[in-house]
């Protein structure tokens, strides 16, 4: 893994291309400590910053060049095929100087030009600058597992992997409205919009050419729309013998690795199946949990170590404490360049620090809960769809539950707090409880939190579009799936992933999000997820001797920090320095200081709910916005 920038100068009117690059792979440090690099060719200046881990030497430091300087590579991520495609390039007469995947990318270009990405399987954003057609080339991997943002007017194009490194580059500093809402509600922005208002995100599965006549756009892979194949529809055990296959070839191919390898473990259902298939191509497979020292609630490292023990890996529980995850709190805000506020990420990071100490790759069980059917939300989805007496009883007695105390402190208060997103929930259409069921905050809280609503129009179009995707039959249930893996998955849970691993240059590789394992996902009846309220129902079934009984049938565990009781104890100074300080709140514009102040009182109280979630995303974009705006 790496990152990489670049800048393509339309007009040829910058002069300080080359420095501006230079400060721009220097923001990018961090994904790839090894070795940085710019290469300037004409008006193209390409820089890379590497994290070497395939053919590790100089030999294949980046970017890339062809041997007639025509063709330069700048390579994120990894070509897990890349040895495949090597013979067969070389059984056609064309010749390597290294063993690196990112010259594979480069001869496969000259072979087969764009249509090149198409055959890549892996997790990646390339830039191809290509020198006698005067084109430069941006691709983004299938699902999003590695970002790419963008910025574009009529004199030139930058990008980056890093929000951070854009911004080197002469880019606009205007807040989106009607990103800044869907943030506020979400925890995070969806689809290719950026805080900034001028700043986009190239979709997954897109290859974009840049020329000086303009941009031209290709989807060259999408999710495939929910089906049911004739094949499966009446063989489950066919459907379990086909899953079990690409799933055993999709970790074989992660595991390919010039550098120490391990594996995240936190002892649930998704990274258990990952290790089982990872044992059988490795002795000893590194393997690495957090734990929680302070909050046993949220430790599930014995678990984990039940697991290591059943596969003899080398395991590491790594114990934290508050004191650690507080000071790994701010090295995390400072290294975040976008505000993002899933409250995970913490632990993410903290794991990801410790596990870099001792591989630079880790596999992970991301993408099962999105394909398979693991979140609460999708049983609850499904149970809404009903017209029986527990959804009219639970949705006329609405006004009760809100009433009640609501926390995730105590587990009564957290069961009522579900009750009543629930209730409140059935009180929508199928589209706007999805949007909600998604959210932390609720639209109607957001509208009276934002001082101005600005750019109403663009928000309620975007949303829309998101959420076109789902349907009201009960019969369709894989269109909520279908919904997650284009919103919440790339913009949510990868990008949580790589921020946080590659803060720490550690690379995260997702075996469950190999595309031909996408395919095949969408390609069975829902009910072979989700089935008499047992979820992930195939891959309980796939893998049931490969796990002990008692963790394949645990429930889901959430990978969360305790921001409550932060809130009101260690982070109570902050809070009130960057959230709750009515004077800097009235002379930025952009909240009401009224509904901030109302946030505290909320916090205080006997009935927080999740109050800490909407707190939590406020500090985070405060502190984003001194730093960035100011």
């Amino acid at each position: 893994m790496c990152g990489i920038t670049g800048f393509f100068d339309l007009t040829q009117s910058e002069k300080n291309i080359e420095s501006l690059t230079q400060s721009a792979v220097d923001c990018l440090c961090k994904r790839g400590p090894d070795v940085q690099h710019i290469f300037r060719s004409g008006p193209v200046v390409l820089g890379h910053s590497r994290l070497a881990i395939i053919d590790p030497g100089e030999q294949s430091d980046q970017p890339f060049i062809s041997k007639d300087g025509n063709i330069v590579v700048s390579f994120n991520g990894e070509f897990y095929n890349h040895p495949v495609v090597r013979k067969e390039l070389i059984h056609e007469h064309y010749e390597f100087r290294t063993k690196s995947d990112a010259e594979v990318v480069l001869q496969l270009y000259r072979k087969c030009g764009v249509d090149a990405i198409k055959q890549i399987n892996g997790c990646f954003a390339i830039a191809i600058w290509d020198m006698t057609k005067e084109r430069l080339i941006l691709a983004r991997d299938r699902l999003g597992i590695k970002p790419l943002f963008y910025y574009y007017n009529d004199k030139f194009l930058a990008f980056a992997s890093e929000m951070k490194a854009l911004l080197q580059y002469p880019v606009p500093r205007e807040i989106d409205k009607a990103s800044l809402n869907a943030y506020l509600q979400l925890n995070y922005t969806p689809d290719n919009h950026c805080m900034l208002k001028h700043v986009q995100k190239l979709k997954p599965g897109k290859i974009m050419v840049i020329t000086r006549q303009g941009i031209s756009e290709e989807t060259y892979y999408r999710i495939p729309e929910p089906h049911a194949e004739d094949k499966y529809i009446n063989s489950y055990d066919a459907a379990i013998a086909e899953l079990k296959q690409r799933m055993s070839m999709s970790v074989k191919r992660r595991m390919l690795s010039d550098v120490p390898l391990g594996a995240f473990l936190s002892g649930g259902i998704d990274s258990s199946i990952i290790v089982a298939l990872a044992s059988e191509h490795t002795n000893k497979l590194k393997t690495y949990s957090l734990g929680f020292k302070d909050q046993p609630y949220f430790d599930e490292t014995k678990d984990a170590e039940t697991l290591a023990h059943y596969y003899n890996t080398d395991h590491t529980s790594f114990i934290t404490t508050t004191s650690e995850m507080l000071e790994d709190l701010d090295n995390m805000l400072d290294y975040l360049d976008e505000p993002f506020a899933d409250s995970s990420a913490l632990a993410v990071y903290t794991l990801s620090k410790h596990t870099s100490k001792n591989v630079r790759v880790a596999l992970s069980g991301d993408g099962a809960d999105e394909m398979f059917g693991g979140y609460n939300k999708y049983l609850a989805h499904q149970k809404a769809l009903k017209n029986n007496f527990q959804n009219i009883l639970f949705r006329n007695t609405n006004f009760i539950w809100r009433s009640l105390p609501q926390s995730r402190q105590r587990k009564i208060h957290n069961l009522i707090r579900q009750i009543n997103r629930y209730s409140t929930g059935l009180n929508f259409s199928p589209e706007e409880r999805y949007w909600f069921w998604c959210s932390l905050s609720s639209e109607k809280s957001i509208n009276k939190l934002l001082d101005h609503i600005d750019d109403k129009d663009s928000y309620e179009a975007r949303k829309a579009n998101l959420v076109h995707h789902v349907k009201s039959a009960p019969d369709d249930m894989h269109s909520i799936l279908f919904s997650d893996m284009h919103m919440c998955l790339p913009n949510d849970m990868l990008y949580k992933v790589d921020l946080m691993s590659m803060g720490n240059s550690l690379e995260v590789r997702t075996p469950f999000l190999d595309h031909q394992v996408v395919d095949f996902a969408f390609s069975i009846p829902f009910e072979y997820k989700i089935s008499d309220n047992t979820q992930k129902r195939i891959l309980r079934d796939s893998f049931s001797k490969h796990i002990p009984n008692n963790l394949l049938q645990k429930s889901k565990h959430g990978f969360e920090v305790p921001l409550l009781t932060w809130f009101r104890n260690e982070l109570s100074s902050k809070l009130d320095q960057h959230v709750f300080n009515r004077q800097f709140i009235v002379e930025q514009g952009i909240f009401n200081p009224e509904k901030v102040m109302q946030m505290k009182k909320i916090l205080h109280s006997n009935n927080p709910g999740d109050i800490h979630a909407r707190i939590w995303a406020m500090l985070v974009f405060q502190i984003w916005w001194k730093k960035t705006m100011m």
